[in-house]
C-alpha cells in the first residue's frame, strides 16, 4: 500500500487518550527510523511544523534542528513565542535567523500580489538552504506535512506554503503526522503539552503580513499592519471571540486619506477588519461583531497604532470576495 495512503482501518483520534497513545507510536517510529542520526526542520511556528518539532524533540531531543527565519512578516510575537516554546520550555536545539532587512530590501517597490509571493518564497528557500549547508551530520529533513496536503497535492508540502525544498537538500524524510486530519494534529499538540496559543493557532499565509500589506510593502505601514493586528487578536480573545471565529485579521491598504486630530489635517491609512467564518475555505460567511466591541478595537487603534486614521470593516463573503487581500 502508498504510505501516502490513509488506511481504512486507521482510526481517527478524537480523545487525548488516543492522542498519548499516538505520541508513544510515532517517538518508538522516530527512532527505529532515526537511530542517531541529525534531523533538520523548518519551523514556522504553525500548527503542523510546531506538532511536529515538538514530537521530535520528545523523540531525539538536541539531534533535531529546528530553524526558525523571520522574514519580518510575522505577527507580533509569534518569534519571541518560537523561541520559548522552543528553545527555553522544550529545551530544543533552535537556530534563529533574523532575516527581515533581506526579505524587505528585497521587497522594495514591488506592488504586484504574485511577484511579492515568489520573492517571499524564493528568499525563504535561499536562506534554509544557505543555513542547512552550514551544519555537519543531517541525514533527515522533518516536515509538516499532513493528510490534505497529499490529497491537494503530490504529498510533498511546500514549506510554509511558500515554495519546496531544493532539490539539493538530498536527505530522507520524516514526516510523522502525515496521515492526520488538522483536527487530529491539534490534539496531538495539547497531548504534547504546547501553548493552546500555538496548536489553535488560526491559519496564516504563507507571505504572513505581506499579502495584508497590500501594494509595495513599507515599513511604517508593514508596523500599523502588526499593531492593529495585535490590537484585534487581543480583544477577540478578551470578547470569547478567538475559538469561535475561524479567521480574523487587519489589512493595512496602500492608500491614503484624509483625516483631522488637534486640528490638523492628516493624511494616513485606513486599517481593514476581517473576520470570516467557514468550513473547508471554499466560501466564507462574515462574523456579525457586536458594535460595543468594533467601537472598541476602532478606538483602540485610532488611538495606538501610528500613521492611521480610519478603521473599516470588510462585508464582502466569499465569494465574490477572496478571504485575503491579495
Amino acid at each position: 500500500m502508498d504510505s501516502n495512503v490513509r488506511p481504512q482501518t486507521m482510526q481517527r483520534i478524537t480523545t487525548a487518550e488516543q492522542a498519548k497513545a499516538f505520541v508513544e507510536e510515532k517517538v518508538a517510529e522516530i527512532k527505529a527510523q532515526v537511530k542517531d542520526g541529525k534531523v533538520l526542520l523548518a519551523l514556522s511556528g504553525g500548527v503542523d511544523s510546531s506538532v511536529v518539532a515538538a514530537l521530535l524533540i520528545k523523540a531525539i531531543g538536541k539531534n533535531l534542528v529546528s530553524v526558525h527565519v523571520n522574514h519580518g512578516l510575522l505577527r507580533k510575537g509569534e518569534p519571541e513565542q518560537v523561541i520559548d516554546v522552543f528553545r527555553n520550555k522544550l529545551g530544543g536545539n533552535l537556530i534563529y535567523i533574523d532575516a527581515t532587512d533581506r526579505f524587505l530590501d528585497k521587497l522594495a517597490g514591488v506592488s504586484d500580489p504574485e511577484q511579492k509571493r515568489k520573492i517571499i518564497g524564493k528568499e525563504f528557500i535561499d536562506v534554509f538552504a544557505e543555513e542547512a549547508k552550514k551544519l555537519d551530520g543531517i541525514k533527515f529533513l522533518a516536515q509538516g506535512t499532513i493528510y490534505p496536503d497529499i490529497l491537494e497535492s503530490d504529498g510533498v508540502k511546500a514549506h510554509h506554503n511558500v515554495g519546496g525544498l531544493p532539490q539539493s537538500l538530498n536527505f530522507e524524510l520524516v514526516e510523522p503526522v502525515k496521515l492526520l486530519f488538522k483536527d487530529e494534529v491539534r490534539l496531538i499538540g495539547k497531548a504534547l503539552g504546547l501553548p493552546d496559543s500555538m496548536v489553535y493557532r488560526q491559519p496564516f499565509p504563507g507571505p504572513g503580513l505581506g499579502v495584508r500589506c497590500t501594494g509595495a510593502i513599507t515599513r511604517d505601514r508593514l508596523e500599523a499592519l502588526r499593531e492593529s493586528d495585535a490590537i484585534l487578536r487581543e480583544e477577540f480573545a478578551n470578547a470569547g471571540l478567538a475559538g469561535k471565529v475561524w479567521q480574523y485579521f487587519t489589512i493595512v491598504p496602500d492608500y491614503k486619506s484624509t483625516g483631522v486630530k488637534d486640528g490638523k489635517r492628516l493624511w494616513d491609512w485606513p486599517v481593514v477588519i476581517r473576520a470570516v467564518n467557514t468550513k473547508d475555505a471554499m466560501s466564507a460567511t462574515i462574523e456579525e461583531i457586536d458594535y460595543a466591541l468594533l467601537k472598541k478595537i476602532t478606538d483602540r487603534i485610532l488611538a495606538e497604532v501610528k500613521g492611521v486614521n480610519r478603521v473599516l470593516y470588510d462585508l464582502s463573503p466569499k465569494p465574490i470576495a477572496t478571504i485575503e487581500w491579495e
